[in-house]
């Protein structure tokens, strides 16, 4: 009896002999070809970045979750290999898409980097390759955008190759969970495709969760994010209440989170980071519009999230003028901390450079300390804060400024000697409490 196309592929799958490509080597995409590679299979990393292909070479990592060590040990052992040449793809068994899924300037779903990596991967398709995305988007995208391009070439889905979806969960600067350790949901275009699947990312994660469509795992991904997001708006908005009537925030939180049962602490602070939280809702809620249902909470959520910026500026102009007698438009602000999260160098989507233009807008100076981010890297919405740079966090340096706004509460820092050479500090994350540094010139926001 013949052995079909999936069951030649699964028998691959099984004896490691598939070889896996990785397309997108950044934060989804280099943990995950790690990973991959560390379960046994030969893993060819494309991305069209030349100076990642630098680095890589060079055995030197630009990602916080793959050490350099680590990524040495997988090009040594010939597992890993990294080139901007999409001609490799024919030669690989499993294609995985981890590209970026961007907003457009008006919220709605930017694919064109989906779209041109399956165009990519449709010119070198051939019978019996997995074809998976992980980019987090609204629910139909693997099915009626990266397969229609695919069976564009006259293959088709479930016959002659298969597709999947599995999205990403990584979390920048957890300790806690690695690409490996993070229960990984998969789905397939048909029964053969999610075997497939359920194989190959079994066999490098701990935990397979499988779903019934990819829609279901698309809308699995956006559900998760839309949780985060709704809930970090609520004590946002909670926040803006309480400070009005006089009440603390943090202090409310910290005792909510007493009750064992029926409660999960979310933090309010200066605006959301990270590329899913702030984005991954609208994708959603553009989708369903073709259903001409509304997503009210959703877009509050994001209306919420996304004024925080201007009312933390509010707030550090309202303290200049009560405390110092000065007007933002004549002050000198130190942002403290450019990552959208804390101990990390990612600045994807901070609330800092948002805060950094709304301070300069209003007639402000304002410079920023990282210790991550040594200088601003090109980003898509924030062109004209390229090539800034980190300025030392010194007594002296400090004491030149009108305020210090922190933004992003980096553990190393010296929050005490930060306390004693500021004027006035504008904490949007409750770090000098947090640490018993509570002092006068200090006002949370």
């Amino acid at each position: 009896m013949a052995i079909s196309i999936s069951d030649t592929l699964l028998q691959k799958i099984e004896t490691r002999a598939a070889r896996a490509g990785v397309i997108g080597l950044g934060y989804v995409g280099l943990p995950l070809a790690m990973a991959v590679a560390r379960s046994g299979f030969a893993v060819t990393g494309f991305d069209i970045d030349p100076s990642k292909m630098v680095a890589l070479d060079a055995r030197r990592s630009y990602i916080d979750a793959v050490s350099d060590a680590a990524l040495a040990a997988e090009i040594d052992a010939g597992r890993f290999q990294a080139t901007t040449d999409f001609a490799g793809l024919a030669a690989c068994d499993i294609i995985i898409i981890c590209v970026p899924t961007p907003l457009t300037k008006h919220r709605d779903p930017d694919l064109s980097f989906v779209e041109a990596t399956s165009r990519s991967i449709a010119r070198h398709l051939r019978p019996g390759q997995l074809v998976v995305l992980e980019s987090t988007t609204y629910p139909g995208t693997t099915d009626d955008v990266v397969k229609v391009i695919l069976e564009e070439t006259g293959l088709k889905s479930g016959v002659d190759f298969f597709v999947g979806f599995s999205p990403e969960r990584e979390d920048p600067g957890n300790q806690h969970y690695n690409t490996a350790t993070i229960p990984k949901v998969v789905a397939g275009d048909g029964p053969e495709a999610l075997s497939l699947m359920k194989a190959f990312y079994g066999a490098a994660v701990s935990t397979v969760v499988p779903v019934s469509s990819n829609a279901t795992a698309e809308a699995v991904k956006l559900t998760e994010n839309i949780f985060r997001s709704v809930n970090i708006a609520l004590v946002n908005e909670l926040k803006t209440v309480y400070a009005a009537m006089g009440i603390d925030v943090w202090e409310v939180i910290e005792a909510a989170k007493t009750k064992p049962f029926g409660y999960m602490p979310f933090y309010p602070g200066p605006g959301l980071g990270g590329h899913c939280i702030p984005i991954d809702p609208f994708y959603l809620t553009w989708k369903s519009r073709e259903y001409e249902l509304p997503t009210r909470f959703i877009e509050l959520a994001g209306e919420i999230n996304s004024a925080m910026p201007r009312y933390v500026v509010g707030k550090l102009a309202e303290a200049l003028d009560i405390r110092a007698g000065k007007a933002l438009s004549r002050s000198r602000v130190l942002v403290l901390g450019l990552a959208y999260k804390r101990n990390v160098a990612d600045i994807r989507e901070s609330p800092s450079l948002r805060l950094i233009e709304i301070i300069e807008e209003r007639g402000g100076r304002a410079d920023y300390h990282d210790p991550f981010v040594a200088e601003v890297p090109p980003t898509r919405e924030h062109q004209a804060l390229k090539g800034r740079r980190s300025v030392a966090l010194t007594p002296d340096a400090v004491s030149g400024y009108d305020a210090v706004l922190v933004a992003t509460d980096h553990d190393s820092v010296d929050y005490a000697a930060l306390a004693k050479s500021a004027a006035l500090i504008i904490d949007t994350r409750n770090v000098f409490n947090r640490l018993g540094l509570s002092a006068d010139h200090v006002i949370k926001a």
